[in-house]
């Protein structure tokens, strides 16, 4: 059974740090592009940061871009979110998503992927 199991979430205030990571298990995704999604209550799912297979290419949503910074451990099938100066408008459910197939391209739609863990909160207080 594939599994994407986040954490590292939690409640801080407005200019501090956490790092999110995401552990895959069940099969390896050292092939496959990767990414971090958000979700406000009340809005749409967003796209927050993709990162492809070998990790030396990554896409941003312009509302963190030179805030958050999206990485991958292949050895140990593990994903990470590092989210500095965190901002009150950056609260919402974080959740790792894979695509299930090989692939090179970075996509925002969370429509292009197939396995989703079940999230973890970030709520920043101003």
């Amino acid at each position: 059974q594939v599994q994407l199991v986040e954490s590292g979430g939690g409640l801080v205030q407005a200019g501090d740090s956490l790092r999110l990571s995401c552990a895959a298990s069940g099969r390896t995704f050292t092939s496959n592009t990767m990414a971090w999604f958000r979700q406000a209550p009340g809005k749409e799912r967003e796209f927050v940061a993709g990162i492809n297979w070998s990790g030396d290419d990554t896409d941003y949503a312009d509302s963190v871009k030179g805030r958050f910074t999206i990485s991958r451990d292949n050895a140990k099938n593990t994903l990470y979110l590092q989210m500095n100066s965190l901002k009150p408008e950056d609260t919402a459910s974080y959740s790792c998503a894979a695509v299930g197939y090989s692939s090179r391209t970075i996509y925002t739609k969370h429509s292009q992927y197939h396995y989703w863990g079940q999230g973890t909160q970030v709520t920043v207080s101003s």
